[in-house]
């Protein structure tokens, strides 16, 4: 690791339900519902009282994945989050209501910042990459070497975003490389959008399930370090 990182306190919160989620629910659900509960916390929603979307990042992400839900809070995010007790209450998680049977609370300090050496990393969920500006020239681009380029520098500047959002000074180049990517079908506010899952090496540490990029807040571009021997 190298010697100047980001260290900050982390909350980590499994919820279970009376019964498994159904298939359809997403972790946007999650978020609404949630953050319905806590409406008068703008860490849960990143809405002012004015309606205004605060553009930082999430210190408190929401997660469904493989049926698991999961809420992340970091900084700020994880005292809030810390204090939250949702034992017996009733979500709306899309068209069912779910009473959570269940919540395991981790609470820690974790690093994060530029690392030595270069570690894997895995999307698990959709990353959304892409933007009106290099939504083109990644289309025009039908080479996979050049496609990898272009998604690399985007995820750099991701990681710069969510530095600057931490408060942690990035004093050295981040260099990432894409291993394998795929592109995918998704929808964010029920706009059609290409996403991307994949594998790609950088030189910084991110906790597992932190989000990058777009939308973090509502599950997209989570995260976690990727072992190949656990692919064999």
């Amino acid at each position: 690791m190298y010697k100047d990182t980001l260290s900050i306190k982390q909350c980590v919160i499994e919820v279970t339900f009376d019964r498994p989620l159904h298939r359809a629910v997403k972790s946007y659900h999650l978020r609404g519902a949630i953050a319905n509960l806590y409406s008068d916390n703008i860490l849960f929603h990143q809405h002012e009282q004015s309606g205004r979307v605060v553009y930082e990042y999430p210190q408190i992400q929401y997660k469904v994945i493989n049926g698991c839900a999961l809420v992340v809070g970091l900084g700020k995010g994880a005292e809030a989050l810390a204090q939250v007790n949702m034992l017996e209450r009733e979500l709306l998680l899309g068209r069912e209501r779910y009473q959570v049977a269940s919540q395991q609370v981790s609470y820690s300090t974790v690093s994060a910042g530029i690392s030595i050496p270069h570690l894997l990393y895995e999307f698990v969920t959709p990353w959304l990459a892409l933007n009106e500006k290099n939504h083109d020239r990644y289309h025009r681009t039908g080479d996979e070497f050049r496609r990898k380029r272009i998604l690399a520098k985007i995820l750099t500047g991701n990681l710069l975003s969510m530095s600057k959002g931490l408060g942690y000074t990035v004093r050295a180049p981040i260099e990432t490389e894409f291993l394998e990517f795929r592109e995918i079908r998704t929808r964010l506010k029920g706009t059609p959008m290409t996403a991307f899952e994949g594998v790609f090496a950088v030189n910084f540490s991110i906790p597992a399930f932190w989000g990058i990029g777009k939308s973090a807040s509502r599950g997209f571009g989570t995260i976690i370090q990727y072992f190949q021997a656990d692919k064999k």
